[in-house]
């Protein structure tokens, strides 16, 4: 009988997880779908904004060619002169429960910087998320310039794009940093997702190229003002959606991960109470029918 009361145990010890696990798989499968609908809504935004600096990022190019004269770009697209100082941002999570997502990120993070590192470059990091801070203090804490919970916890919003480009954008213009790249978990789908480590200053044009240029039939835009000045302010507004784009995509990949680690989670609970239950019954009807046939027994011989 021991044997049963702590099947009985350990069955609704599997059923309570299983509870929790379920309402985890919900609340993330909730959160996705509302990343998901902030993919698709800045979708449109993105577009525009890309098909604006194309066309004069066409302009320019076109009449750099015809009058043969060339032209200035925006300062946060401009190179440093020696590419020596890197400035890395990795995005995790806070907690755990989403499967690989972390570790991969983690383990992303720290082959760019042993790789960085082997080049003979200067490693500077910043970690948004306490998971990513953890792994990454035991080995690089004196690279780590900076750690703060992960911007995905509340939702991510344009305002934290916004404070990310200015603070490290005077970083990249006063030469505290020449390169700065950022490793997250580039979302695909539910099931999908990559690290990878992306490099947003110097900011790159052709990242941004839509194709679109600035010749629509035999009309042609023009800007207001001249298209170097347009350039460089249309620059500073996609780079900050570059950035917004980044997070949203980390936040995406966060809820995608833990509702498939959940549900896998639940899946198995599922299968380990079938499992126990079953051994629940064949103890007790091997218990009953040890009684009978001892009753029996008891009344044969009487």
């Amino acid at each position: 009988m021991a044997g049963l009361k702590e099947l009985r145990g350990r069955i609704e010890t599997v059923k309570s997880t299983e509870k929790i696990t379920s309402a985890m798989k919900m609340v993330a499968a909730s959160r996705l779908r509302k990343a998901q609908t902030v993919l698709n809504k800045n979708a449109a935004y993105r577009t525009t904004v890309y098909d604006a600096i194309s066309r004069v990022w066409y302009a320019l190019q076109r009449r750099a060619k015809e009058f043969e004269v060339g032209f200035k770009l925006p300062d946060l697209c401009t190179p440093k002169a020696n590419n020596q100082k890197y400035l890395l941002i990795v995005l995790s999570s806070d907690r755990g429960l989403c499967g690989s997502y972390n570790s991969a990120i983690i383990r992303g993070a720290a082959a760019r910087i042993e790789e960085l590192k082997t080049e003979g470059k200067e490693v500077q990091i910043i970690t948004l998320g306490y998971r990513g801070y953890i792994a990454l203090k035991k080995r690089y804490e004196d690279l780590i310039i900076r750690h703060d919970e992960s911007v995905v916890n509340q939702g991510v919003q344009y305002e934290e794009a916004i404070s990310l480009v200015n603070e490290i954008v005077p970083m990249f213009e006063s030469g505290t940093v020449d390169v700065c790249e950022v490793v997250y978990s580039k979302f695909k789908s539910a099931l999908s997702r990559d690290v990878v480590s992306e490099q947003i200053l110097p900011f790159d044009l052709e990242k941004v190229n839509t194709g679109v240029d600035d010749m629509d039939g035999i009309c042609e835009y023009g800007t207001e003002p001249g298209h170097e000045k347009m350039l460089d302010l249309l620059t500073s507004t996609v780079f900050k959606e570059f950035v917004f784009g980044i997070m949203i995509n980390s936040q995406a990949s966060e809820q995608g991960a833990r509702m498939t680690s959940m549900d896998s989670a639940t899946r198995n609970a599922n299968d380990m109470i079938a499992k126990l239950t079953l051994r629940y019954n064949r103890l007790r009807q091997g218990a009953i029918t040890t009684e009978l046939s001892e009753i029996i027994a008891g009344a044969e011989a009487v």
